[in-house]
C-alpha cells in the first residue's frame, strides 16, 4: 500500500533534476550540498556505496531540513533501504528491481524508485506500487524511448538515469521524462576532491536553466 508519498514524487516533478552524489568524501558532502543548493538545485541521491553514505544522508538532512529531498542511492535490499530511512531518506533508489524494496518504503511512506529499463519491468515496479521508476541506464535506449514507453504506459513516471547530460537532458524532458537523475556531470569527484565546489554550482544553474527551459509538446 502506498502512503504519503505523493508529496515527494510532485516536488521531484516540480524541481525536475536529481543530483547523484557518487565517490564524495565524507568531509566534502556539506561543501557539496551547499554548492548544488546555490545553483538550483533541490534534490540529491547519496549512493549507499560511498563511504560514510549514512552519515553524510544524515548530515545534510539535517542541514537542510525541507529545503531539499535527500534521497538514498543504490540500495539493493529491505535493511539496506531501512538504514537510509531512518538516517533521513526521503527517497530510495535502486539500479534494479526489488518487490521487498518497494514494499519496505511503502511501509514507511518513503517513495521508492527502482532500476528497470524492459516494458515488463516498468509495469512490474508500478504494480507493486512504485509511482516512480529509474529508467536505468537511460543511455542504452536514448530519450526517445521514454515516448515510446509512455504511449502504452501513460500512468507511470520516469526518471532517466545514465548517460543524461546537458547534451541530451532537453531532448529527454521533451520526450516525457518526469525528473533526471545527473551525475558526474552535475557532481564529479574530481572537483570536490580540488575544493572547486563553484564549478557544481555552475553546472547546477547550467542544468536547471536547461529544464526549466523546456517546453513539452
Amino acid at each position: 500500500m502506498v502512503k504519503n508519498t505523493t508529496g515527494i514524487l510532485q516536488k521531484l516533478g516540480e524541481y525536475g533534476l536529481v543530483s547523484i552524489v557518487r565517490g564524495v568524501k565524507e568531509d566534502a558532502a556539506l561543501h557539496t550540498a551547499e554548492a548544488l543548493y546555490r545553483g538550483g538545485i533541490r534534490a540529491m541521491e547519496i549512493t549507499m556505496n560511498t563511504s560514510g553514505a549514512l552519515r553524510m544522508l544524515e548530515n545534510i538532512k539535517e542541514a537542510y531540513g525541507d529545503k531539499m529531498l535527500i534521497g538514498a542511492g543504490t540500495v539493493l535490499d529491505p535493511e539496506n533501504a531501512v538504514n537510509a530511512i531512518q538516517a533521513g531518506a526521503d527517497f530510495v533508489l535502486s539500479p534494479t528491481l526489488s518487490i521487498r524494496v518497494i514494499e519496505t518504503c511503502n511501509r514507511y511512506s518513503r517513495l521508492a524508485v527502482p532500476g528497470v529499463l524492459t516494458p515488463t519491468e516498468i509495469l512490474t515496479a508500478w504494480e507493486a506500487g512504485a509511482q516512480l521508476v529509474k529508467i536505468f541506464p537511460a543511455r542504452v535506449f536514448g530519450p526517445k524511448y521514454i515516448q515510446d514507453i509512455k504511449r502504452p504506459l501513460p500512468q507511470v513516471e520516469m526518471m532517466p538515469v545514465g548517460g543524461v547530460s546537458l547534451k541530451n537532458a532537453a531532448d529527454f524532458m521533451k520526450n516525457g521524462a518526469y525528473v533526471l537523475g545527473i551525475g558526474s556531470a552535475l557532481v564529479n569527484p574530481e572537483w570536490t576532491e580540488r575544493g572547486e565546489f563553484g564549478k557544481i554550482t555552475q553546472a547546477a544553474e547550467t542544468f536547471v536553466k536547461t529544464v526549466n527551459g523546456v517546453t513539452v509538446v
